[in-house]
Parts: structure tokens; C-alpha cells; sequence
């Protein structure tokens, strides 16, 4: 059922301007956007491009390195146990550690479920593809896994922390081949 105005230039069916949706659709492709949402007056329009991404499981890849400085508040005590920093278990000397970074911005959870163990601990041992932890981004758990094999000498945040791409979270001392 398509319409034309008096202009004779605009398109409608069932409440949808074609040539409008058109152009939204190339904005998506343009910008790369994965998912649009447009409501007006009795009309609501979603667009949701399927993602090649997995929802759940992701795996880091090599991040670019920068620093980023900004201020930051003391760090709020998160409710349940806290990783145990034990001085015996940091580095005594200036050793090469493998650092695992957030590769997205979100909330840092040690566990898959409030009141479940933690994925690691500080002295745990870890294979590569090991989960090490989840970050919530937008209501969606990013299970971040170890690229190395090794054990986990430091925990940089503490559970329910807000974090940002780039932000260290693990030291792992890898295994030395032998």
C-alpha cells in the first residue's frame, strides 16, 4: 500500500516513510551500527543487525598499549571477600609479569554469580583460554579468559569495580619453558 503526498516525493506503507527508513539504514551501514530504535506517535521501528561477535565468550586479543591518566576515587569496599593481596606472593624483584587488560569498559565480577568462588585467586594456577573473570557491559557478561599459561601473582581491581578498556587486571608470571 504506497502512498504519495501532494509533493508526490514521499513514500508510506502501513506508517513507514520508505525513502526515510532508506536512510536510516544507510546511516547504520555508514557509522557501523549494530542496532537502531525510533518510536513516533503510534509508529516504532528496530533495527538490530545480527552480530558475528559472541555475546558470552570473549577472547582478548593483543591491545594497544597507552596510559591514560584521570582521577579516580578510593575504591568502594565491594560486599563478599576481597582478593588477599598476600606480600609474599608480589614480585621481590623487577620480574616481567604478563599483564591481562579489560578490553571494555564495564563492571569487574570475580565470580560467575554473587556468593559463587572466584574464578582465580592470587597463586592460582591458570591455562590459556581459562576464564579469569566477567565483565558486565550493557546488561551482557563478557567471560575474559587468560591469553597465557601460567599462575596469578597480583588482582588489580576488586570485585564490582567499575572498569576501563585498557585497565590492568591480572599479573600472571607465565611458565618458563624448560
Amino acid at each position: 500500500m504506497a502512498k504519495k503526498t501532494a509533493s508526490g516525493t514521499s513514500q508510506q506503507t502501513g506508517g513507514v516513510n520508505l525513502p526515510e527508513l532508506e536512510k536510516i539504514l544507510e546511516t547504520m551501514q555508514k557509522h557501523g551500527l549494530e542496532e537502531f530504535e525510533y518510536e513516533r506517535t503510534g509508529l516504532r521501528i528496530r533495527l538490530k543487525k545480527p552480530s558475528s561477535v559472541p555475546a558470552v565468550a570473549y577472547r582478548p586479543g593483543p591491545a594497544p598499549e597507552f596510559a591514560v591518566a584521570t582521577p579516580f576515587a578510593a575504591p568502594v569496599a565491594a560486599p563478599g571477600p576481597a582478593p588477599v593481596r598476600d606480600a609474599a606472593s608480589e614480585p621481590s624483584r623487577a620480574e616481567d609479569l604478563h599483564i591481562v587488560k579489560s578490553p571494555i569498559v564495564g563492571t569487574f565480577y570475580a565470580s560467575a554469580s554473587p556468593g559463587a568462588e572466584p574464578f582465580v585467586a592470587i597463586g592460582s594456577k591458570v591455562e590459556s583460554g581459562q576464564p579469569l573473570c566477567i565483565i558486565e557491559a550493557m546488561k551482557l557478561m563478557n567471560e575474559i579468559e587468560s591469553d597465557v599459561a601460567g599462575e596469578i601473582v597480583r588482582i588489580f581491581v576488586e570485585n564490582g569495580q567499575p572498569v576501563e578498556y585498557g585497565e590492568s587486571l591480572f599479573g600472571i608470571r607465565t611458565q618458563r619453558k624448560k
